[in-house]
């Protein structure tokens, strides 16, 4: 079992990833440090008295009211227990060990003023595989308040987790594990409450999913080039080179890469001049979602190692600061724009269908006995209407809260988890778009010599065709299992985003 260390320098997507597909943690010295040196601030200002939210005051709209000494004493375990209400189908294990790795990172980085006691709680839930029941909706993006407060809650020995494969109360499941229930002190609740554990996580989840389906893209645009002999001119650097847009370049080199011994790129082959532009701006379009992706990448990791508390503690300045730092505005701006460049790649692979059905109809000399793209090319058409409805802004739409005080959130939930849904959509066309452009090869009049990446990808699809039921829907399925591939812990794995 591999170990991820938290440290106090930033924490990777990659480590983050890691800790998703299973790897356990551990606390570094420096960072046990760096949260004891926080925790000893909101100690001073306990014992001073001072006015502190969420601290020695109520929270939200009685944020000015003073918490008498035996308020301040419970006041953490009734944020816990009172901001603990979610709706929905529960998150999958693998996002609830993001949210774990997210706030137990957060604490380390010394913003909260946790306790060492809660990063360890966090910790041991992690290595445990003690998995806290959270229902996927009850966050407007001004921290994930509610479902986090799902996972403090067993970490106090309530609510509900999953472990060894069982649903259990959180005291039976911690007591399984043979971990204590954390006693909060201090400002535990608050920090365990206070985070976006759920959105960074899942976003995280996203950017890596997204990564995959921008190459995968791709690979179904080069298959189809190949079955209706696209021009490749396309691709040429002196393109890149004219227009220095790194995702363009990236694009049109795997492009090429995939294509690499194919005839396709043989003088004289491609049959016109100029093709449609659904094949024409791949590496424009492909590149686009790329640098999004890379915006978002970008995003999480700010986020991932921020101190986004409120309030914040301020190590240099030993003091807590109200802020907004909980409001992560450029993640869930980055997962809007990212679903529109979703849905254009989307858009991309529904247009090329079009030329494939053509080509396919004019050379069809006898009727085909299995022909799955061509079933699904309506489904296709479906799926992309529901893709484009999912490119809509989510970062707008949440109103006024609690008497108006909480009057503006990111909507970054939402805004993340519609994109991992555009995921899958875009997935199912390319899936759909590889079985269409092997239906135009295999009644071609005659086999072409596939590129290197091409062939491997029509082998891919073959053996999917072999070891399902001759369906359709099944045929599709069985692609969709094989693709994307999944890259975990460094080695290659079929299946879907872990966030699914």
């Amino acid at each position: 079992m591999s170990i991820v260390t938290i440290t106090e320098e930033p924490l990777s997507l990659e480590d983050l990833l890691a800790i998703v597909d299973g790897a356990e943690v551990e606390i570094a010295d420096g960072a046990r440090t760096v949260i004891e040196a926080s925790r000893a601030v909101v100690e001073a200002a306990l014992a001073r008295n001072d006015a502190v939210y969420g601290l020695t005051t109520q929270v939200a709209h009685g944020k000015d009211t003073r918490l008498s000494e035996e308020e301040i004493r419970g006041e953490q375990m009734y944020l816990v227990m009172s901001h603990s209400a979610s709706l929905g189908q529960p998150l999958p294990a693998p996002l609830v060990r993001a949210a774990l790795a997210v706030r137990l990172n957060g604490i380390a980085r010394g913003g909260s003023g946790a306790s060492p006691a809660a990063a360890e709680s966090l910790a041991a839930m992690l290595n445990a595989g003690v998995h806290p029941f959270v229902p996927e909706i009850g966050s407007v993006g001004a921290a994930d308040i509610q479902m986090m407060a799902a996972i403090a809650v067993v970490a106090v020995g309530r609510g509900r987790a999953e472990y060894q494969g069982e649903l259990l109360p959180g005291g039976d499941a911690l007591q399984q594990a043979g971990i204590s229930p954390l006693v909060l002190g201090g400002k535990d609740g608050l920090a365990l409450i206070s985070a976006n554990g759920i959105s960074i996580g899942h976003a995280a989840l996203v950017v890596s999913r997204a990564e995959r389906a921008a190459a995968a893209a791709d690979v179904a645009a080069a298959v189809s080039m190949e079955a209706t002999g696209a021009n490749p001119s396309i691709l040429h650097p002196a393109v890149g080179r004219a227009k220095p847009i790194p995702g363009q370049s990236a694009a049109a080199d795997h492009v090429r890469d995939l294509l690499k011994g194919s005839d396709l790129l043989k003088p004289g082959v491609a049959q016109s001049v100029q093709d449609a532009l659904s094949f024409r701006v791949v590496p424009q379009v492909h590149g686009a979602l790329r640098e999004y992706t890379a915006y978002a990448r970008d995003a999480v990791l700010v986020e991932l190692n921020a101190a986004a508390d409120n309030p914040l503690v301020s190590l240099q300045d030993q003091t807590l600061i109200s802020n907004g730092n909980f409001h992560p505005m450029v993640l869930a701006i980055a997962c809007d724009a990212l679903r529109i460049a979703i849905a254009h790649v989307g858009q991309l692979s529904e247009r090329r269908m079009s030329n494939l059905w053509d080509a396919f109809f004019r050379q069809l000399t006898s009727a085909p006995t299995a022909a799955y793209g061509l079933q699904l090319r309506y489904p296709a058409a479906a799926v992309f209407s529901e893709l484009k409805q999912l490119a809509g802004p989510a970062t707008l739409d949440t109103p006024p809260l609690d008497l108006g005080v909480e009057d503006h959130a990111t909507g970054a939930p939402l805004s993340v988890r519609k994109a991992d849904a555009a995921l899958d959509l875009l997935e199912d066309l390319l899936a759909i778009e590889l079985l269409l452009a092997r239906d135009v090869l295999a009644t071609a009049p005659s086999t072409p010599v596939l590129g290197v990446g091409t062939k491997a990808a029509l082998d891919m699809v073959e053996e999917a065709v072999v070891a399902a039921d001759p369906r359709p829907d099944a045929v599709h399925r069985a692609v969709r299992e094989r693709f994307p591939v999944r890259q975990v812990g460094g080695s290659v794995a079929n299946g879907q985003s872990a966030a699914r």
